[in-house]
């Protein structure tokens, strides 16, 4: 793709539209509705919360992509790695598959990277991450703590070697798990959606 377009730090006057722009990236995806947008307002002032790494995509001035990223630990038999995970990770529905994603992961990794991160954990699908080189995380000897045998729990590593020196179990932060009578209250500011049952979902 061409490259018509800016990767930037978001700023705080941007907080809602990132919200809303998770909201509508995630609406009925893997559940009716989405919390995404709750969990990146919560993420805003929680422990962990890595403000560089807090990023948009924009084209043509208007933002139609984000990420976050935030610390995370692996526990091993000496005690815990710090390493990092990010998300929510959205774009726009009508920019996706433009190529706008992929730009915002490569340049957030690269950035990340440059920070010291040595390695990034993660849950999302193998068949899309592969391509930014994550792989199974229990083919390397770190796993989920809630599934050991997940085929969506993937890692990346930064630090070259970083495989080879650290094996142990993965815990998701604290933060990412929301009370959803919470996160129903704070999506009424929204536009009303309709949420949807739809085949696929995991909830």
């Amino acid at each position: 793709m061409k490259k018509d377009y800016i990767i930037r730090l978001e700023t705080e006057k941007e907080y809602e539209e990132t919200e809303n722009l998770e909201r509508e990236a995630f609406w009925n995806v893997y559940r009716p509705g989405a919390l995404e947008h709750y969990v990146l307002h919560l993420y805003r002032n929680a422990e962990g919360f890595i403000k560089d790494l807090d990023l948009v995509i924009e084209t043509d001035g208007k933002i139609v992509g984000h990420v976050m990223y935030a610390d995370s630990y692996i526990e091993t038999e000496t005690g815990k790695v710090k390493v990092a995970t990010f998300g929510p990770y959205g774009v726009l529905p009508e920019y996706k598959g433009k190529g706008y994603g992929g730009a915002l992961l490569r340049k957030s990794m690269e950035m990340a990277q440059a920070r010291g991160i040595r390695c990034l954990c993660i849950t999302g699908r193998y068949e899309l991450y592969k391509h930014f080189g994550f792989v199974l995380g229990k083919t390397v000897g770190i796993t989920y703590k809630d599934d050991p045998e997940a085929d969506y729990f993937l890692v990346k590593e930064l630090e070259s070697g970083f495989f080879g020196k650290v094996k142990g179990t993965y815990t998701d932060p604290e933060t990412y798990f929301v009370d959803e009578k919470e996160a129903e209250e704070f999506d009424k500011k929204f536009p009303p959606r309709q949420k949807l049952k739809l085949t696929g979902q995991l909830v």
